[in-house]
């Protein structure tokens, strides 16, 4: 939930710097190097990470970070930011097929029924039914965006077991760092308006200084946004964290409504409140055990595990 409300706020902050003129590439960029930035310190305590797991680290800065917001950014120029943010919220929906198909895994019912009330939840929170443009471009890039996310969900929850299991901490800097790295190619902040950041920019009305907004997205809406996020998959599960994550749509729309006054119509209110549902649903969810599941539950091996991983204490 801490990890959807930091996500959800870095549109409220970055809408009003890309009004006062600064490129959606460019805050990106300035969003992650931000936050690779403060997270230097840990990537130099975790300095070894790199030699032990690199392509969980690059996979991490590639996907997580650059891959998610490059994509993202590149299929608003095509199609409406709603068809945009309801494909790459799909991503749920992908991590529970990659969780059966690809790591054959069994799935439960609640987080299945919960990925579906998301998604038609969200489908009504971003009014998907106003201006489609089936540009196929768009759509493949949005999609691009939606398998970047899944790869944010899966990667986090890899590595989390065993003796060389990766500290998250570790992983996010130096995520942030080679996403930064990547997104200095893609965004070529030289070229960016830098006064921008010397001066104000606006919410509905009020006047804030841009590296105020600027603070926020890096220390909340990244920094907070990415620790809260990785633990939280580390303890739940890819899938259901997933499905939870959905509430970001939700919280991005009621913050716009209250810092932008952009003001929710009745079948975003409605939406909204399918959206949760899914999240409760699918965080209600218990793992299947498999047949060495079973077997480990009745001579009461890793059972503890089970339980810690997905939250629940329940009587024996």
């Amino acid at each position: 939930m801490i990890s959807a409300f930091a996500f959800g706020g870095s549109g409220v902050a970055a809408k009003p710097l890309i009004t006062a003129g600064l490129e959606p590439l460019h805050v990106t960029w300035l969003r992650a190097a931000g936050a690779a930035l403060v997270m230097l310190p840990v990537a130099w305590r975790h300095r070894r990470l790199p030699l032990r797991r690199p392509a969980l680290l690059a996979g991490f800065g590639l996907l997580a970070v650059a891959g998610v917001q490059a994509c993202y950014f590149a299929a608003l120029s095509r199609i409406p930011v709603g068809v945009a943010l309801l494909i790459e919220y799909l991503a749920p929906a992908l991590v529970l097929g990659w969780v059966r198909l690809v790591q054959r895994k069994p799935v439960t019912r609640a987080a299945a029924v919960g990925v579906v009330l998301a998604v038609g939840g969200l489908a009504c929170v971003v009014e998907v039914w106003s201006g489609l443009r089936l540009d196929p471009v768009g759509l493949a890039l949005a999609l691009g965006a939606a398998c970047c996310q899944v790869g944010y969900f899966v990667l986090s929850d890899h590595g989390s077991d065993g003796a060389d299991a990766a500290d998250p901490l570790g992983v996010i800097a130096y995520g942030l760092l080679i996403g930064a790295a990547v997104l200095t190619v893609v965004a070529r902040p030289w070229e960016m308006d830098w006064p921008v950041l010397g001066g104000s920019a606006y919410l509905d009305g009020t006047r804030v200084p841009a590296v105020v907004l600027l603070v926020w997205i890096v220390l909340v809406a990244t920094v907070l946004a990415y620790v809260t996020g990785v633990l939280s998959v580390r303890r739940l599960s890819p899938q259901v964290a997933g499905v939870v994550a959905c509430l970001e749509a939700v919280i991005a729309t009621v913050l716009a409504w209250v810092l932008l006054g952009e003001h929710l119509t009745a079948p975003q209110v409605v939406g909204g409140l399918v959206v949760l549902a899914g999240a409760f649903v699918a965080q209600s969810a218990t793992p299947k055990a498999g047949r060495s599941g079973r077997a480990d539950e009745r001579s009461g091996v890793g059972a503890g595990k089970t339980r810690r991983l997905y939250g629940r204490a329940e009587p024996r």
